[in-house]
């Protein structure tokens, strides 16, 4: 063989294989691209079950506000009809007098009781009680350990004994 010849097929085995390397790589993106379209699929088959579900909620919802509109329409038919016939008996009712309306009387006791609550209530109401205590409270002597606590600041150089 010639050097022709072997720089020829050097070249041939260098081509296939950088086209080996470029059909891996080439494989793993492909790969990557079917796994994503899995993924898309499954997104899709879901959001159709959720668009199904939406679907039968609006149906739900639709059937109970005509019940909804059938019972108020109902009600509001009795309504109606009540207050035709409140109207009629308005209409129908004798004329009442127009004087003052009298209180049937009180007994004297009844009065005298309600009398005394409401003075009381008054009385109360004039001087609140005191709720807290006017004198201090008797202080207690402090111990000496407390004075010794806060004497002089606490410091590294003290906790160590003063070494550095």
């Amino acid at each position: 063989m010639s050097i022709i010849g072997i720089g020829l097929n050097l070249l041939l085995a260098g081509l296939l294989l950088a086209a080996l390397v470029m059909g891996w790589r080439l494989n793993k993106r492909l790969q990557a691209l079917r796994d994503s379209h899995d993924g898309f699929a499954k997104a899709v088959s879901e959001l159709n079950a959720a668009a199904e579900r939406a679907e039968q909620g609006l149906a739900d919802l639709r059937a109970a506000t005509d019940e909804a509109t059938d019972a108020l329409a109902d009600r509001i038919e009795k309504g109606r009809t009540l207050a035709a016939k409140l109207e009629r008996l308005v209409d129908q009712a004798p004329a009442m007098p127009a004087g003052p309306i009298l209180e049937p009387p009180k007994d004297a006791a009844q009065e005298r009781r309600l009398g005394a609550l409401l003075a009381a209530a008054r009385e109360a109401r004039q001087r609140p009680e005191r709720l807290v205590r006017s004198a201090p409270a008797p202080s207690r002597p402090r111990p000496a350990f407390e004075d010794e606590l806060f004497e002089e600041p606490l410091t590294l150089t003290s906790l160590a004994g003063g070494r550095r």
